[in-house]
C-alpha cells in the first residue's frame, strides 16, 4: 500500500514541475503549414486576447523544421493586427543554421524547434482581441519571384511570454 501512494506522490511532483517550469506563458499555439510544403499563399493565423496593458511581453515566432530544408536562413513576414485595425507589418530574417550548416534549434531527432525573438519587451497599447498572420517570404538568389513551395518547415509557431521581473 504504502508503494503505491508513493507512485502516486511521485507522478503528482512530477506533473506540478512540468506545469511550474513554463510560468510566464501566456499564450503558445502551433499551426501545421501540411507535408508538402509551406505554400506562399499559406499564411498561418494566430488569435488571443490582451487583457493587460502594462505588463510587458516577449514575442516569439516558432518553429518545427526538418532536413528536408534546403536553406540557412528564412524571410517571413509578420502581421500584428490591433483591435482597433491598426495593424503594422515586418519582414524578418531568421538564421536556420550555424556557419559549417549545423542546425540551429532544440531537438535531437530529425526535428529541430527554433524559438525566435519577434518583438522584446513589448506592451499591448490596445484592449481585446489581436491577430498574428505570418508567411513564408523565401526566393532564391537572382530570382525575383518568390517560392511558391518551402519543404522542411512543418509548423509554426507563436508564443507569448511576460518579462521575467
Amino acid at each position: 500500500m504504502l508503494r503505491k501512494t508513493h507512485k502516486y506522490g511521485v507522478i503528482l511532483l512530477l506533473f506540478v514541475f512540468l506545469i511550474s517550469c513554463d510560468e510566464y506563458r501566456v499564450f503558445d499555439k502551433y499551426t501545421s503549414v501540411g507535408i508538402d510544403g509551406w505554400k506562399k499563399e499559406n499564411l498561418v493565423n494566430f488569435e488571443f486576447e490582451v487583457s493587460d496593458s502594462l505588463e510587458s511581453y516577449d514575442l516569439f515566432i516558432q518553429l518545427r523544421n526538418t532536413s528536408e530544408y534546403q536553406y540557412s536562413n528564412l524571410f517571413l513576414i509578420a502581421e500584428l493586427q490591433y483591435p482597433s485595425g491598426f495593424h503594422v507589418v515586418d519582414t524578418l530574417e531568421y538564421k536556420m543554421t550555424d556557419s559549417y550548416g549545423n542546425w540551429l534549434g532544440d531537438g535531437f531527432t530529425d526535428i529541430k524547434e527554433n524559438k525566435l525573438f519577434y518583438r522584446e519587451n513589448f506592451r499591448f497599447s490596445e484592449l481585446g482581441s489581436y491577430q498574428v498572420n505570418i508567411q513564408q517570404a523565401m526566393r532564391n538568389r537572382n530570382d525575383i519571384d518568390g517560392l511558391q513551395s518551402v519543404k522542411g518547415i512543418s509548423d509554426v509557431g507563436f508564443r507569448i511570454e511576460k518579462k521575467e521581473k
